[in-house]
């Protein structure tokens, strides 16, 4: 069940971000939760690839490449998705990082929902 809302509040995360800023344009709440859907997946298989294969640049920046790399990872989706749309990779560096804001406080308020059961 929590797996689901997340799936949900993240798409709504997404059309936030799309009514937010300009550089990200999203056609409808179906093709945000296809978006949500494929950021994740990306976020779960290749990130951490990502995050392995770059970890010396990683060090050397302090972690400050992490931000490039979930940039990556959102402007991927927007290349796979015909109704996620990206205009490029500075407006995937912002558009990823409001969504990570999103994301942190949907998985807060999950957090305290679910842990009460």
């Amino acid at each position: 069940m929590k797996l689901i809302v997340k799936w949900l509040l993240s798409a709504s995360a997404l059309l936030a971000v799309a009514y937010v800023y300009n550089g990200v344009q999203i056609n409808g709440f179906a093709s945000a939760l296809i978006a949500a859907f494929v950021i994740g997946l990306l976020n779960t298989i290749v990130r951490p690839l990502l995050i392995i294969l770059t970890l010396p640049v990683t060090l050397v920046t302090l972690g400050l490449f992490l931000f490039v790399i979930n940039a990556l990872m959102f402007w991927a989706a927007a290349g796979v998705l015909d109704g996620f749309k990206v205009t490029g990779f500075g407006a995937a560096l912002l558009g990823s990082l409001i969504y990570s804001v999103f994301g942190l406080v949907i998985e807060s308020a999950l957090e305290r929902l679910f842990s009460k059961q």
